[in-house]
């Protein structure tokens, strides 16, 4: 029932945005940070094309995020509610798309520079 629950939201704010639905699945990884945990915000996420066994996101808390590659560490989608509830909700918008809440503030919006990153390889 959780999935189900989970894609209906998600979708939702798919909608919402007029974004394309792009489901991350469960048995992938995320790139987050460890600042996320101690509930540093805003928390931030962008969603570059996914690779080999990642979803392609990256989800940071604070205004930006460090180059240092020890910055992000990789965590399973399945665990992501322990970390940050309430975040699966945004997890469906496709590669391009970033997120940044904070409370009750919500700003979603596509950067299609994160596409061009990808095009760049």
């Amino acid at each position: 029932m959780k999935k189900i629950f989970t894609v209906h939201q998600q979708m939702k704010i798919c909608k919402k945005y007029n974004a394309k639905f792009y489901e991350a699945q469960k048995e992938l990884k995320v790139g987050i940070a460890l600042n996320v945990k101690d509930g540093v915000l805003p928390i931030n996420g962008m969603r570059i094309p996914p690779e080999g066994d990642t979803t392609g996101w990256y989800i940071w808390g604070g205004e930006g995020f460090s180059e240092d590659p020890d910055f992000f560490v990789p965590l399973h989608l399945t665990h992501i509610e322990e970390w940050i509830p309430g975040i699966e909700k945004y997890l469906g918008l496709a590669p391009g798309w970033r997120f940044l809440i904070a409370g009750d503030y919500e700003d979603v919006w596509y950067d299609e520079t994160l596409i061009e990153l990808e095009e760049l390889d």
